[in-house]
């Protein structure tokens, strides 16, 4: 489980952010897939295809970009990577973070 928060003070992230790989690795070997900030992608929010897909990508554009895995402040119940929201891309807030990725040559 990775940090988070309740806004009573309860749950383990101590109402902060933690430094990267502070808990367990998961099972593909990366660290704060969940929780301690709330992850900022480049995908537009909006309904997914009715049939199973993997690694859906949403609408091609729109005007929320979707946030993921829970964060320091937030309930447990969010700390997993297939809850999602939106947020206009114009707005910033301390409890949003992203992640550089890179391609395996």
């Amino acid at each position: 489980m990775g940090w988070y928060g309740y806004r009573d003070g309860s749950g383990n992230s101590g109402k902060t952010t933690h430094p990267v790989c502070g808990k367990a690795r998961n099972g593909f070997g990366l660290c704060d897939m969940s929780g301690n900030v709330w992850e900022w992608t480049a995908d537009w929010y909006g309904d997914y295809a009715s049939t199973a897909q993997t690694d859906p990508r949403g609408p091609a554009s729109g005007s929320g970009r979707v946030y993921r895995g829970g964060g320091w402040l937030d309930d447990a119940r969010f700390a997993r990577v297939a809850f999602r929201y939106w947020i206009f891309p114009i707005n910033r807030y301390y409890i949003l973070g992203f992640r550089l990725v890179r391609s395996v040559p």
